[in-house]
């Protein structure tokens, strides 16, 4: 379900204006996250260390109204949730595009996680299901490279206001503290940097709790 924003009494009504006419409307940053407790609670709970830091990214993009808002025929639109289409990779190197959807329990969301990133390693191709809506963020690992920016590949053309998340590899340092760097890119006519850092802010949180 969504509803339609008051865009007319909106407080960043010119903000929207001014950077949705823009070629490239999207922003980003990379900020470098602790997960040091989130790896072994994941080990603890013997799941998946990906599913469970992709709840958690889904969690604090739930909780912040902002990364809640679409945009569909210069209308903005504010999703009641945002679930994930994240690169699920495939054994001969190739990747696809899955839907995963969120769930505030951890149970059913690893349980509709594990479902959904085997039918897409049993498929071919890059699309491999329909997307008919919009509620998604635009999630991938790439777990081979410890990046401290990152770039995305787009259509300048196509409407998108979808945000992108993605992190990099995990580090290790000698008293055995463990980071990622997470890059979020963002529509600017929907949000500033205030909102990018209370995410950073609220997923660090969620990693340092069970």
């Amino acid at each position: 379900m969504k509803t339609l924003l008051d865009l007319e009494n909106w407080n960043r009504k010119e903000h929207f204006a001014h950077f949705s006419k823009m070629e490239e409307p999207f922003f980003g940053a990379t900020v470098e996250i602790d997960c040091t407790k989130a790896y072994q609670t994941a080990k603890e709970m013997n799941t998946s260390f990906f599913i469970f830091y992709l709840h958690k990214t889904l969690t604090a993009v739930n909780s912040i109204e902002n990364f809640k808002y679409r945009i569909s025929e210069n209308q903005i639109y504010i999703n009641d949730r945002i679930d994930a289409s994240a690169t699920i990779g495939r054994e001969d190197g190739t990747f696809g595009f899955s839907l995963i959807e969120y769930n505030p329990d951890y149970k059913i969301f690893e349980k509709n996680a594990l479902a959904e990133i085997k039918r897409v390693q049993n498929t071919t191709g890059l699309f491999t299901r329909s997307f008919d809506d919009d509620n998604l963020i635009h999630f991938s690992a790439i777990p081979w490279l410890n990046f401290t920016s990152l770039s995305h590949a787009r259509s300048f053309t196509f409407p998108d206001s979808c945000p992108k998340i993605s992190f990099g590899k995990m580090m290790t340092s000698e008293s055995g503290k463990r980071t990622m760097n997470m890059s979020v890119h963002v529509h600017h006519g929907l949000m500033d940097g205030l909102h990018l850092g209370r995410l950073a802010d609220c997923f660090q949180e969620q990693m340092n709790t069970k």
